[in-house]
């Protein structure tokens, strides 16, 4: 069966469309990519690349075919403005939320099967005046979730996030049982749903050193991570924890588990990242489509040039197919 897979380069300075250029080049079997993108910015990318491309319209009617190399199938959005390899150019913001907003709606409608993202700017998005804060919290409100999971996978390892995309301070203030409870609910079903594990395992942290260390170091635990992982558990989802993330990620625990839940970003990112950064794809969990993405950013320094690894995008397009043939 031929999947349908949209790829939206992300930030246009960046290295997005130079991957793009570069994975049309080779690309994986079995699988149409339809670059949700600006044809020109891939055409000029390709030319200052020194590679030969030929773009062509998404004929969404017409059965999917594999993708050939050079030949890239394009879902044209309009960028507001020229673009230029490293230089940012906030006028192009709206493009690349135009480009992710188009692709969500042609995944949500079947014209395609999944997304798989490139790395945006959020840095020159809300410069534009835009309230953006990540990947994951824009495409759940284009899905209208109500909560959606980040989660980031590499080999043998899963790590998803209870909060995303918010200075440390906030952290303790947005945890919470709610929380909690919908984030295991909805790591623990799309393991189930998505990755075919019939009964996942997960590691819970706690959110202070030594998992509060019974209540001399901070009471979440005690207060509200505990009580909820012993409410899931009677409804018999294998849970364990809370425990401490500075112990979590050992051997022996890892190789007994299918996933961990972290309380903030830089909790569990950093070990997934020492572990298979370039390698490593970002899932977002809880929403009625499936999408990966990238594990790392724009890049800036590095567009226009070619010299890339094309290892996490290509992991994030065979992690899209694996979980669409689930």
């Amino acid at each position: 069966m031929i999947h349908r897979i949209a790829i939206t380069p992300g930030e246009p300075a960046g290295i997005g469309p130079d991957i793009c250029v570069l994975i049309s080049q080779q690309p994986p079997k079995d699988i149409e990519l339809v670059f949700v993108a600006d044809s020109e910015v891939l055409e000029e990318r390709a030319e200052k690349l020194g590679i030969a491309v030929s773009t062509r319209p998404f004929e969404q009617d017409k059965d999917p075919a594999a993708s050939t190399p050079g030949n890239l199938s394009i879902l044209h959005v309009n960028k507001k403005s020229q673009v230029m390899a490293v230089q940012l150019n906030s006028k192009n913001s709206s493009y690349v939320l135009e480009t992710l907003k188009l692709a969500t709606q042609k995944v949500l409608s079947g014209h395609l099967d999944a997304i798989v993202t490139g790395p945006v700017h959020k840095g020159i998005i809300n410069d534009a005046g835009f309230d953006f804060s990540g990947h994951t919290e824009y495409l759940a409100k284009l899905c209208q979730s109500d909560r959606s999971v980040m989660m980031l996978a590499t080999d043998d390892l899963r790590v998803a996030l209870a909060t995303t995309h918010m200075p440390l301070s906030e952290v303790p203030g947005a945890i919470n049982r709610d929380l909690i409870r919908e984030t295991i609910l909805i790591l623990s079903n799309d393991l189930k749903a998505k990755f075919g594990i019939e009964n996942p395992r997960i590691l819970v942290s706690g959110l202070n050193p030594h998992a509060g260390e019974n209540g001399h170091l901070g009471k979440e635990e005690i207060d509200i991570i505990k009580p909820t992982i012993e409410q899931l558990q009677a409804q018999g989802i294998d849970l364990i924890g809370p425990l401490p993330a500075d112990t979590l990620f050992t051997s022996e625990l890892l190789e007994s588990s299918d996933a961990v839940l972290t309380m903030f970003h830089d909790q569990g990112l950093p070990v997934l990242k020492f572990k298979g950064f370039g390698n490593a794809v970002n899932i977002t969990l809880g929403l009625p489509i499936i999408r990966t993405s990238v594990d790392h950013g724009t890049a800036l320094d590095k567009a226009g040039t070619g010299d890339l690894n094309l290892g996490s995008m290509s992991q994030a397009i065979s992690m899209a197919k694996m979980m669409l043939e689930k």
